[in-house]
C-alpha cells in the first residue's frame, strides 16, 4: 500500500488509524479509491459527508471534500451528525456517503466509514478500494485538489440528513407513547446529543440533559467504566428517571440504563428489540449472549464473525427466506434488514448499526405494558455477559496468545485457577471457549485498535465480571 497510507487499515468499522496518519494526501487517496469503486456500479453526481465531534474530524472531512470536488463530485457536508442518520439519508437519496468518525477508539485515533447508496460497503468493496489504492501507489500518481473555496468555517452545514433521521422516529409521536416518562440523555460529546433530545421530546417524554462535554469522551458501550456505572445510578436517583440513554461518539451504538440505574448489555437490548419487533430471523456475532437461542423467540439464528459487514452479509442471505430480518451486535448497534412494525408504524430497513431504534422499541414496549424497563430485562433467560479490554495490546501479540491458548485451552485456564474443563472451542473470531459448567470465555484482538478484548458469559452478572477481570488481570501481568 502507498506509504501515505501505511498506518491506516480497514477493520470491522471502516478505515482506522492514528490522527496523524490521516494526512490530506491519505484522505485524497481514500476518497479517490472509494468514488472510483462506486462509479463502477453506480451513477451519481453528489455524495454526502458527515463527522463526529473529535477535534481531528473537521480537517479530515474537509480533506475528503476537497478530494471529491476534484473528481467533479458535488459534496453535501452535513456537519456533526450520527452515523445512522447520514446512512439513512444516503440510502434514501441513492447517493454514496463518507462518515469521519473514530467511534469509541482512543483519542489519538480516527477513522472513515464509507457507504454505498444501499448501505455500508461490503468486504468485497473494501478489497476493491484496497486494489485501487494499490494501483494509485504503483502509478506514482497522487490525486490533485481543486481550490477549496466552496465551504468555509462560516458556511452553514446541510441539515437535511438530521431532519430526515428525526422524522423517522417522530412519526410515532401522534400517540405520544412515552408521555409521562422522564428520560435522561447523557450527552457527553456524542454526535447525536441534540437530535436525541428532540426525538424523545416528540414522543411525549420529559428529557433531562446530562453530562454535556466540550471535550471528546470516547464512550465504549462494551466496556462501561466504573465511573459511568456510578454516575448512572446517581443520575437516575437524583432526577427520578425512567430511563437513561447515551451512545458512543458517532451514535450507532447505544447504552440504556433502566430505572434502577443499571446499564444494559447491548445484546440484551438487541434481543428485546428484535423480540418486540416480531423478527423471524437474526444474524448476530459469535460474541453475543446465548440467551438469544435460549429465549426461543426466533425461527433462525446465524452466528457470524464480529463486525457489521459480516452481520450484514448474513442479513442479506436471510432476507431471501424470511420477511422480518434483523441483526445486532454485542455493542448494541441494531441493524434492521427488512420492514418492521412498532405501534402500527412501519420502519423502513436501515442496513447499518443504529442506536435509537432498539432504545425506543424497549421504552415503548415497557410503556405499552405499563411496566418499568427493568421488567423487560427480567423476562429473559438468566444468562449474563461482561466484557472489557486491555489497551495498547499489539494485535500480533493477541493473535499469538490466542494461537497458544487454542492448542492448550485447559492448561491455559489452570493458570487462572479455573478448574472447569473446556468442552468446545470456537475460532469463528478469536477464541471462544465453553466450559463444562456452561461458562464462556472469549478472547479477541480488536479490529480497530491495538486492544485485546475479553468477553465472558455465566449464570450471574457477578460471575461474568469476575471471569473478565481474572483473565485480563492475568494477561496484563504476563505481557
Amino acid at each position: 500500500m502507498d506509504e501515505n497510507l501505511s498506518g491506516i487499515r480497514f477493520g470491522t468499522s471502516g478505515a482506522r488509524g492514528l490522527v496523524e496518519d490521516f494526512s490530506e494526501t491519505a484522505c485524497a487517496l481514500l476518497t479517490d479509491a472509494f468514488v472510483t469503486v462506486m462509479r463502477q456500479t453506480h451513477s451519481f453526481e453528489r455524495i454526502a459527508i458527515g463527522m463526529d465531534l473529535r477535534p481531528s474530524s473537521p480537517d479530515i472531512a474537509r480533506a475528503c471534500q476537497r478530494a471529491a470536488e476534484s473528481l467533479n463530485i458535488h459534496v453535501e457536508h452535513h456537519g456533526v451528525i450520527p452515523t445512522p442518520a447520514l446512512a439513512l439519508y444516503s440510502i434514501d437519496a441513492g447517493i454514496p456517503a463518507i462518515m469521519v468518525t473514530g467511534s469509541h477508539i482512543p483519542f489519538d485515533r480516527n477513522g472513515i466509514k464509507f457507504y454505498r447508496p444501499e448501505g455500508e460497503i461490503t468486504k468485497a468493496d473494501e478489497q476493491a478500494i484496497t486494489d485501487r489504492l494499490g494501483l494509485l501507489s504503483s502509478s506514482g500518481k497522487t490525486p490533485s485538489f481543486v481550490s477549496f473555496l466552496s465551504v468555509t468555517d462560516e458556511t452553514p452545514y446541510n441539515t437535511s440528513a438530521a431532519s430526515h433521521y428525526i422524522q423517522r422516529y417522530t412519526s410515532l409521536s401522534s400517540v405520544a407513547p412515552l408521555k409521562g416518562w422522564r428520560i435522561g440523555v447523557y450527552q457527553h460529546s456524542a454526535a447525536g446529543r441534540d437530535i436525541n433530545n428532540s426525538i424523545f421530546e416528540s414522543l411525549g417524554a420529559t428529557v433531562i440533559s446530562l453530562g454535556r462535554s466540550d471535550e471528546f469522551v470516547p464512550i465504549d458501550t462494551e466496556a462501561v467504566s466504573q465511573h459511568d456505572q456510578e454516575q448512572a445510578t446517581s443520575w437516575v436517583r437524583e432526577h427520578a428517571l425512567d430511563a437513561l440513554f447515551t451512545t458512543d461518539g458517532d451514535g450507532d451504538r447505544p447504552l440504556l440504563a433502566d430505572e434502577t440505574g443499571q446499564w444494559w448489555r447491548g445484546d440484551v437490548l438487541g434481543l428485546i428489540c428484535a423480540r418486540e419487533l416480531g423478527v423471524e430471523a437474526l444474524a448476530v456475532p459469535v460474541s453475543t449472549n446465548s440467551a438469544i437461542e435460549k429465549s426461543q423467540s426466533f425461527e433462525k439464528i446465524v452466528r457470524t464473525r464480529i463486525g457489521s459487514p459480516y452481520v450484514l452479509s448474513e442479513i442479506v442471505n436471510l432476507t431471501k427466506s424470511y420477511s422480518r430480518v434483523a441483526g445486532f451486535e454485542a455493542n448494541g448497534g441494531f441493524i434492521l434488514g427488512a420492514e418492521a412494525l412498532l405501534n402500527r408504524h412501519v420502519f423502513s430497513p436501515l442496513p447499518t448499526r443504529d442506536a435509537v431504534l432498539p432504545v425506543i422499541t424497549a421504552m415503548v414496549a415497557a410503556a405499552n405494558n405499563h411496566v418499568p424497563l427493568s421488567r423487560l430485562r427480567l423476562s429473559l433467560p438468566n444468562r449474563f455477559t461482561a466484557s472489557d479490554r486491555l489497551q495498547q495490546f499489539p494485535t500480533r501479540t493477541g493473535e499469538q496468545l490466542i494461537d497458544e491458548w487454542s492448542r492448550h485451552p485447559d492448561e491455559s485456564l489452570r493458570a487462572l485457577d479455573i478448574i472447569d474443563n473446556v468442552v468446545s472451542v470456537d475460532r469463528t473470531d478469536g477464541l471462544r471457549m465453553t466450559l463444562d459448567n456452561d461458562d464462556v470465555i472469549h478472547l479477541r484482538p480488536s479490529g480497530n485498535a491495538p486492544e485485546l478484548r475479553c468477553y465472558a458469559e455465566s449464570f450471574s452478572e457477578g460471575r461474568a465480571r469476575e471471569l473478565v477481570a481474572n483473565v485480563l488481570g492475568f494477561l496484563n501481568k504476563s505481557r
